[in-house]
């Protein structure tokens, strides 16, 4: 974990905020060289085309809407159900979008794109990337970077060889409230002491397999033309072997990938357990439980990670980096945010006045009828980050995108080399499932 200096605008929020939270609306601590009084670049309005209109591609299609300075002029989608409705939403408000089937027909017609977001079901992601990189387009390509390690490695090969941008879908790396805590809280401030131990979960509850609607089906042939044996396939792709990577790799990537990015290594071995256990029309895990084992400069830590989909109970989606002195727990939902200081620790009343921190409307002081056991640790007190932002999930790192097009001093929060990584041992999770017992992770293994 490398510390970094307090940038400018950290300062400025800091100090001049101090009392009533702190509000960045850059992306990363160098993601705005160009608004302080910069002359912008000739590319200030960059044409764009979204590759990909499903489920998330709507979710980035709400942040694209909004976000200044970029232009989008195309969509493509192979089901024109999906294509045809959200080329008349977005008509509707005010984007002369046109609509294509496939990617081919997009970047054939549109000659005059600076870059493409792509949002398309993971086995679709490295032909997809590899291809507009080389027609000479930057990409940002949602996570997973591909349902097998030699596509996404792919992909960091033609990033190389061609110059061009690929940012990947990590969006918590540009979260505004993550980089404080990991740059501010872990690396100055060193508030969980020494590091011993990490867990994260995205818990889901039983849920039916999509469905779609009467006299929308693809024909047979288009269904095969794309990869998929039928329109249940096509609609769940993501739990299907060959087109997804199950929940470990629809939910898990976001939270592995942080527990990477913040102990700046990726694991050195992996054991985990997990099983088809509810479903009847899935290839992939509903549930799995994984174990990895990370060395850092102050020694060995474990972290978990588990995914339910068969239950919501659990207190939400979450990272949590547990010390000896202090206890982080991170999440895209600012509510389940908290920091905990333990007694051991000296007092947090520093970090509060520079708010670096704030004390918990919620904490309180226990009490000895709290307790039901000599050996249970009382409660601790919590502090919330002061740290919020004005903007959609994923708008951050889009931004963080779009910023590094235009300006080549800006660099990308994640881009493909770095993002390999933590996809990596993410694969090794699912193959140490098959193999039921503990894999070696070499450091040579996981660079693309």
């Amino acid at each position: 974990m490398v510390n970094q200096p307090l940038t400018r605008r950290e300062f400025l929020g800091t100090t001049a905020a101090a009392g009533a939270g702190l509000l960045l609306t850059s992306c990363s601590p160098d993601s705005n060289s160009s608004a302080a009084g910069k002359k912008t670049s000739a590319l200030s309005k960059l044409n764009i085309a979204l590759i990909g209109c499903g489920a998330e591609g709507q979710v980035l299609l709400e942040s694209l809407m909004v976000i200044e300075g970029i232009n989008l002029v195309a969509i493509a989608d192979v089901w024109d159900y999906n294509r045809n409705s959200n080329v008349r939403r977005l008509k509707d408000q005010g984007f002369a979008v046109k609509g294509y089937e496939n990617y081919e027909e997009l970047l054939a017609n549109e000659k005059d794109l600076q870059a493409v977001v792509v949002a398309t079901p993971d086995f679709w992601h490295a032909p997809i990337t590899n291809t507009c990189l080389k027609a000479g387009l930057h990409v940002y390509c949602e996570k997973m970077m591909s349902n097998t390690i030699e596509g996404a490695r792919s992909m960091v090969q033609t990033m190389r060889d061609t110059g061009k941008l690929l940012q990947i879908g990590h969006q918590r790396r540009s979260n505004p409230r993550y980089i404080f805590a990991l740059n501010r809280l872990v690396n100055d401030a060193k508030i969980c002491g020494r590091l011993t131990a990490a867990q994260a979960q995205w818990n889901r509850a039983k849920t039916d397999d999509f469905g779609w609607p009467k006299h929308s089906e693809l024909k047979p042939e288009q269904l095969a033309k794309y990869g998929y044996k039928d329109m249940h396939q096509f609609r769940n792709w993501r739990w299907f072997k060959g087109l997804g990577g199950g929940p470990l790799s629809d939910l898990g990537a976001h939270q592995i990938d942080i527990f990477n990015w913040w102990f700046g290594s990726p694991a050195k071995s992996v054991m985990a357990s997990g099983g088809v256990d509810y479903y009847t029309t899935h290839e992939w895990y509903d549930n799995a439980m994984v174990v990895y084992e990370y060395q850092i400069p102050t020694g060995v830590v474990r972290a978990f990670y588990q995914v339910q989909t068969t239950t919501s109970a659990g207190g939400g989606y979450f990272e949590m980096f547990m010390g000896d002195e202090g206890t982080i727990k991170m999440s895209e939902n600012p509510s389940i945010t908290k920091l905990y200081r333990e007694d051991r620790a000296k007092a947090w009343d520093d970090l509060v006045a520079k708010n670096y921190l704030r004390a918990s409307a919620v904490a309180s002081a226990a009490t000895d009828a709290d307790k039901v056991d000599v050996r249970e640790t009382a409660p601790l007190l919590q502090y919330d980050i002061p740290v919020s932002f004005a903007k959609k999930i994923h708008q951050p790192h889009l931004e963080n995108f779009f910023n590094a097009v235009r300006d080549k001093n800006v660099k990308l929060n994640c881009p493909a080399d770095e993002a390999f990584r933590s996809e990596y041992v993410i694969h090794k999770a699912n193959e140490a499932i098959v193999a039921q017992k503990t894999l070696a992770i070499t450091a040579a293994e996981t660079e693309a």
